[in-house]
């Protein structure tokens, strides 16, 4: 294979007996809500079904229709079964005396109650482990990888290695020299068949090789 199926396909994985695997979808072919924000070519894996239905739900279950907040997720990540956004609507006031939220009971002050709105952000190229939660105002580096079950918070840096609750980093990819060269080079953003074509350098750990395709 040269190149990735193309982003608007649903189910972009195929069986040896040419069937697609629904396990897995391109999340920018599936997704349609107007609070999250993903790039070309990111996917998500589940066990529990076909996630074509009902996505946004099992992504960010507390992203509802009218929320302040976004979920912005870069291109070619890689999100497992059971990664779950808990984004700021989900947060109850706690500078007041209860942080029991009254005003959701009332029809004239629900759509006024927004106690956090910080949107969540995720790089490029990050991977998110299984069952890995992402709280409310994380802002996750590219190349990021997020180990199984860890729970994010704050700010990860790019190319670093989490894991955890809270989650911490263990160790950083690549050195800081090689970090600086990969976010400067960003291939995320070449043209598909250029990505196509650096391939072979992206599958191997040498920057140098990768930069002799940048445009």
């Amino acid at each position: 294979m040269t190149r990735l199926p193309s982003p608007t396909t649903i189910h972009p994985i195929r069986l040896s007996d040419g069937s697609a695997h629904k396990g897995t979808v391109y999340l920018n072919a599936v997704l349609d809500h107007p609070n999250i924000e993903v790039g070309d070519y990111t996917y998500y894996s589940d066990l529990d079904g076909d996630p074509a239905e009902d996505i946004a739900q099992r992504l960010a279950p507390y992203l509802y229709l009218g929320a302040t907040d976004r979920l912005v997720i870069g291109r070619y990540c890689q999100i497992a079964s059971g990664v779950r956004f808990i984004t700021a609507g989900a947060n109850h006031a706690t500078g007041t005396l209860t942080a029991f939220p009254f005003p959701v009971f009332d029809p004239a002050t629900i759509l006024d109650f927004h106690p956090d709105t910080r949107d969540t952000f995720v790089g490029h190229d990050v991977w998110l482990g299984y069952g890995a939660l992402v709280c409310p105002g994380a802002r996750i580096g590219s190349g990021a990888i997020v180990g199984a079950g860890a729970v994010v918070r704050g700010e990860i840096p790019p190319y670093a290695v989490v894991t955890g609750n809270p989650a911490e980093v263990r160790r950083l990819r690549f050195s800081d020299a090689h970090i600086a060269e990969l976010l400067a080079l960003a291939w995320w953003d070449w043209p598909a068949d250029r990505v196509a074509a650096a391939w072979p350098a992206l599958s191997s750990g040498d920057v140098a090789r990768l930069a002799e395709y940048a445009p």
